[in-house]
């Protein structure tokens, strides 16, 4: 099995930014006086588009639902410190795929600003055909996101897959009729994303990069 694109989520699988997201999510549910969720149920949002996320996490507090978005994008520019480097291996495994000529897209429920603000903050925009975010199609796990990729890039369903960290990744993948890969070093456990349909479930970006590339998954283009 050769897959002539690969699409990756952004926070909890390429970056290391779910324990920021989950510390926002505890800051901004104080800052708007709604109860704090726990670190499984706000790791369990992770990936939704930010108005659908704050609507399953705060189900009882509907008056605030606006405030605490808007808390939440305030307070995750400038109300918290906690860093979200790329994951170890990230550079290695996207130059290693940009060589092989794999085309390389992203599909995340970050929004196109804040999405863009850390592709630069990374220097990772070049890797990337194209994008996608939340507020640029349906939230996951509806196939919306990686359907517009696919027509962008003219790839079929079968020759791309996707690499995820959460249950909604690997869902969004299989209502699209896409492989997909599960991480476990982001929101979801290693127990719970084994029990999905995910074409193997994998530690770390080092063992996606020998999944993907030593062990031929990529359909690699000679020139």
């Amino acid at each position: 099995m050769q897959f002539k694109l690969v699409i990756f989520d952004w926070d909890g699988t390429l970056m290391d930014s779910v324990p920021k997201i989950v510390n926002v999510l505890k800051l901004a549910a104080k800052q708007c006086d709604a109860a704090i969720p726990t670190d499984d149920a706000a790791k369990a949002i992770i990936g939704l588009s930010l108005p659908t996320a704050v609507a399953k996490l705060f189900p009882n507090d509907e008056d605030k639902w606006e405030a605490l978005a808007q808390a939440y994008k305030t307070v995750y520019k400038e109300g918290d410190d906690t860093p979200t480097p790329l994951f170890t291996g990230a550079n290695d495994l996207l130059d290693a795929l940009a060589a092989s000529q794999v085309q390389l897209a992203v599909a995340t429920g970050k929004s196109r600003t804040g999405l863009n603000r850390l592709m630069a903050e990374t220097s990772t925009e070049e890797y990337f055909v194209t994008t996608k975010t939340a507020d640029e199609a349906q939230s996951k796990p509806n196939p919306d996101m990686l359907n517009q990729i696919l027509a962008m890039t003219g790839v079929a369903a079968e020759d791309a897959i996707m690499i995820g960290d959460s249950l909604l990744d690997i869902e969004m993948a299989k209502q699209a009729g896409i492989a997909a890969v599960g991480l476990t070093h982001g929101a979801a456990t290693r127990a719970a994303l084994e029990k999905t349909q995910a074409l193997t479930v994998l530690d770390s970006l080092t063992d996606l990069h020998t999944f993907l590339l030593a062990e031929q998954h990529i359909d690699v283009k000679t020139s």
